[in-house]
């Protein structure tokens, strides 16, 4: 699914570079940096963290002596490595793992580039890249960099756009400005943008199924250069200052970019006579005599529900340069299932031959002292660096929060052990592998005609739940300490109405504005 960061790799090895995979059962090594968290039991299904912030997983033992740095799952490319005392296993973490996961990795320089079978094809997409620059008038001619201005640097960022078969589509060179280097309140102010979640798109998705509307997904060409700068910011023209370029748009990788771009539309939707809310600012909607029709926004990819939609697609591409994709297929990177991503996960850790389990978990024990997921013992040994369980962890938690909630559990539970993960923790990861290899195309699965109530349930097992179509689910440590068993589930129940209180006025407000309810 996806959504462009800058991030600056270290480069310190010119030999040729190759891709090699990690098995789950056999490690490899080297040397090696990231983050870690923190948090309290109890699991809650059909609830949600808030929109736009993290979600912190409590880890184990803090022990100096036992804070180890590990390899990552693409080490040999990108010779990064995390550290697991200080790396955090959030939300953030599992979206940087999953693009990861490629076993051909995208070119991170331009000289890589040019070492590729398929050079061909990036210097196409750079021409694309540096013709669409010239034609929105990113910058201004180089110039002598002025006194008491420090340009921002650049960079080239290489992406291959995959359909759900895994096969790149698409090339795409981005010339993204190094944000990193901007001061607040000289180069930027603000920089909160909204953007869809993975509840209000999986909400979307029912609400269409339910009544038998069509969606369709539209991209915006190089959608950041539309925004306006609200600060003069220039540019290096070349690796020393001597010369730069103002900047006449919002260019890729700017702490500003989303939200100057998020403005623009914005603007152009509501002048358009589209409507939405501080609920679900990412959501437009529109109704006409004949219809209606819901823009739902994520970044630069337009997801259209309703009917007619000829009207709102004509308004959009006489304002913006558009790509119509036809019929939504892959958004966000997920679409009811994560066949494609399992398919990653487990060539990755070399498990994609590995024999199905039926279930995603081993039974646990009420005796602390035989329980398989209780914390490291005295005396046992953590994983080396060979093994890359934050990676597998971070894997996991991805494929758990869009589509797998049968894995959340499980995924939480080995989660907590980041910090200081052993051999038994180890066997719980490969369990997972094992279970999802043998369900790789489960998933979740909207019907229609179904009752559109919404109805939630909190301190409840999986079995338990009537396996109507989820689209919040979560499980997590509680952040308070609980007196007794009644204090715990009154603590679940309370988090999970306060997710529902969000989800009811998100969705009265799209019902309300599409017509199905009465003001």
């Amino acid at each position: 699914m996806a959504i462009p960061q800058d991030s600056a790799s270290n480069k310190r090895s010119k030999r040729k570079k190759s891709s090699k995979k990690v098995d789950a059962s056999q490690p490899h090594v080297e040397k090696p940096s990231v983050k870690v968290q923190l948090s309290h039991p109890t699991s809650t299904v059909h609830s949600i963290t808030d929109v736009g912030t993290s979600e912190h997983i409590v880890l184990g033992n803090n022990e100096p002596s036992i804070w180890v740095h590990e390899i990552s799952t693409n080490y040999l490319d990108s010779r990064e490595s995390y550290d697991r005392k200080t790396t955090v296993v959030d939300i953030y973490f599992s979206a940087s793992i999953a693009e990861n996961l490629q076993n051909d990795p995208d070119p991170k320089t331009m000289a890589e580039c040019k070492t590729r079978l398929d050079w061909i094809q990036w210097k196409e997409a750079i021409q694309a890249e540096l013709a669409s620059l010239t034609k929105r008038g990113a910058f201004t001619y180089a110039i002598p960099t002025p006194p008491r201005v420090f340009p921002v640097g650049f960079k080239w960022v290489f992406v291959r756009k995959q359909n759900e078969n895994n096969e790149a589509v698409r090339y795409k060179a981005r010339l993204v400005a190094q944000g990193f280097t901007q001061r607040l309140g000289i180069d930027f102010n603000e920089t909160y943008s909204p953007v869809m979640s993975g509840i209000t798109f999986r909400y979307l998705i029912s609400l269409a199924i339910q009544n038998h509307l069509s969606m369709q997904l539209m991209d915006v060409v190089t959608a950041d250069l539309y925004g306006s700068l609200d600060s003069d910011i220039y540019m290096k023209a070349t690796k020393r200052n001597m010369y730069c370029v103002k900047l006449q748009k919002s260019l890729y990788g700017l702490k500003q970019s989303g939200r100057m771009w998020y403005n623009r539309l914005s603007e152009f939707l509501l002048q358009k006579g589209y409507t939405n809310n501080d609920d679900c600012p990412f959501v437009f909607v529109k109704k006409s005599r004949t219809g209606f029709c819901i823009i739902s926004v994520y970044v630069d990819d337009l997801n259209m529900i309703g009917n007619p939609q000829d009207e709102a697609r004509n308004h959009l591409k006489t304002e913006f340069e558009m790509k119509d994709l036809g019929k939504t297929k892959f958004c966000l990177g997920i679409l009811v299932h994560q066949s494609a991503y399992v398919q990653k996960i487990l060539e990755k850790f070399n498990m994609d031959k590995s024999y199905p389990s039926k279930i995603p978990m081993v039974v646990r024990s009420l005796n602390m002292e035989k329980d398989p997921f209780r914390s490291k013992d005295d005396g046992e040994e953590i994983l080396g660096p060979e093994f890359p369980y934050l990676s597998a962890i971070g894997a996991h938690m991805y494929l758990a929060n869009y589509t797998r909630r049968n894995i959340a559990f499980a995924v939480n539970l080995l989660a907590r052990h980041s910090a200081a993960p052993t051999k038994r923790h180890w066997t719980g990861v490969k369990y997972i592998l094992r279970y999802i290899n043998g369900t790789r195309d489960l998933g979740l699965f909207f019907q229609p005609n179904k009752d559109p109530s919404l109805i939630g349930y909190t301190d409840v097992g999986y079995l338990s739940d009537p396996h109507s179509t989820a689209i919040l689910w979560k499980s997590s440590k509680q952040t308070l300490v609980a007196t007794s068993t009644n204090h715990s589930k009154i603590i679940a129940l309370y988090e999970a109405s306060r997710e529902c209180v969000w989800l009811r006025r998100m969705i009265n407000h799209i019902q309300q504005s599409c017509g199905f309810l009465e003001d």
